[in-house]
């Protein structure tokens, strides 16, 4: 047994689904023009106090 939709339903549901796409175009264009920004030198942390993996030790030979 099927049921079918009613007018305003199939018109409901198409609009629902339009501005869905809408909007995630629309963010997708406010995401492009988006700078993304990075952190300066000052704000990262030194690197002085990493570890070296095994076997990149500095030689002096």
């Amino acid at each position: 047994m099927t049921t079918q939709l009613e007018t305003w339903q199939v018109v409901l549901i198409i609009v629902g689904v339009l501005g869905m796409v809408m909007s995630n175009i629309a963010l997708l264009k406010y995401a492009a023009k988006h700078e993304m920004k990075r952190k300066s030198q000052s704000q990262q942390p030194e690197k002085s106090n990493e570890t070296k993996p095994f076997g990149e030790s500095e030689r002096q030979d």
